[in-house]
């Protein structure tokens, strides 16, 4: 490993961390879950939403 000191881009976000990154609000974020147009893995009891599903959703690419 290397001892870089800037950090790795993120591969995934909270529900939480996704709405301060995209400025949605939470009912938002899960209108998008649930209308499948944004994509959501689950990791142990966490929901996680992969890094490029959201810019996928914020570039407009569903």
């Amino acid at each position: 490993m290397s001892s870089s000191k800037h950090p790795s881009a993120k591969l995934a976000y909270s529900i939480r961390e996704a709405c301060l990154a995209s400025s949605l609000g939470r009912t938002t974020i899960y209108n998008h879950i649930a209308a499948g147009r944004l994509r959501v893995t689950r990791v142990g009891g966490r929901t996680l939403i992969p890094a490029e599903a959201l810019n996928a959703l914020i570039a407009g690419e569903e």
